[in-house]
């Protein structure tokens, strides 16, 4: 989908309808050379990314049905499926600037109209008091759990299919991680865990989190769900697991790295 070599400056648009992607179905790109496919005037846009090599801008249209039939929809959570890592990547990234730029048209002291900030930075100010605001995310933790060699796995309720995830939530305020690790776990399924270690990290537009994931061992008590939330948790065996989350999402990763560690323990 990205070309490999490009001309310095090379202006390339991501055009978003609503929270779904304008693609080329044909090729499934979403990355376009111009926006000359579109039979009407830009509306508002932003610079997503800005390098030597090329120059990536963000435009959201209302009315994809003038696009011609080579031109589809699709959404960042089938884009994860089918694209890649780094497509994902910046898509999930313009979504973001675009909801933050929707959210924020006017200012939350006073009320007043906000426009871009004068210096170029990535901010609305507010036309009167001058108040800036900058886009915002939103922490979240999310915690592979192992006892001997079984890993905790949780079907959310908000699951249309039978997927089984890892435990996770926000990180409330006054939190540290690690004490919104360990009130996330006891409150969505009543275990308690120790030997938690940080794991890595991923940007997640959904709608504006960045989710930080650790790997942390069964301590103590016995599984009691969180009916409002979690529909089913179990102790599953790292050969014998159920459907997970996709790859190029962290949860993903932070499951096969606890697959890779049982399996070097247990064989």
């Amino acid at each position: 989908m990205f070309v490999n070599t490009v001309e310095p400056e090379q202006a390339l648009w991501l055009l978003f309808h609503e929270n779904k992607l304008i693609i080329h179905t044909p090729s499934g790109a979403l990355l376009h050379r111009s926006p000359g496919l579109l039979p009407f005037p830009l509306p508002d846009f932003h610079v997503v990314e800005q390098t030597a090599h090329r120059r990536v801008h963000v435009a959201r249209i209302a009315a994809p049905e003038l696009l011609t039939e080579d031109y589809g929809l699709q959404g960042l959570r089938d884009l994860l499926l089918t694209g890649t890592t780094e497509n994902f990547r910046l898509a999930a990234t313009a979504l973001q600037i675009l909801e933050w730029d929707r959210n924020h048209r006017f200012c939350s002291h006073c009320g007043a109209p906000t426009q871009p900030h004068p210096k170029g930075e990535r901010a609305k100010v507010c036309t009167a008091c001058h108040y800036a605001q900058y886009p915002r995310i939103q922490p979240c933790v999310i915690v592979a759990i192992t006892r001997d060699d079984h890993i905790l796995l949780a079907r959310a309720q908000r699951y249309a299919i039978p997927m089984y995830s890892l435990l996770a939530g926000f990180v409330e305020v006054g939190e540290t991680l690690e004490e919104a690790v360990d009130r996330e776990v006891a409150e969505e399924s009543g275990v308690t865990v120790r030997d938690l270690r940080y794991f890595g990290s991923q940007s997640w537009p959904f709608p504006g989190n960045l989710m930080l994931a650790f790997r942390a061992e069964w301590d103590a008590g016995d599984i009691v769900i969180q009916e409002e939330e979690i529909m089913d948790a179990q102790f599953f065996h790292y050969r014998n697991l159920p459907m997970i989350p996709p790859p190029g999402s962290i949860a993903h990763d932070v499951i096969m790295a606890a697959v890779q560690e049982l399996t070097a323990r247990y064989g």
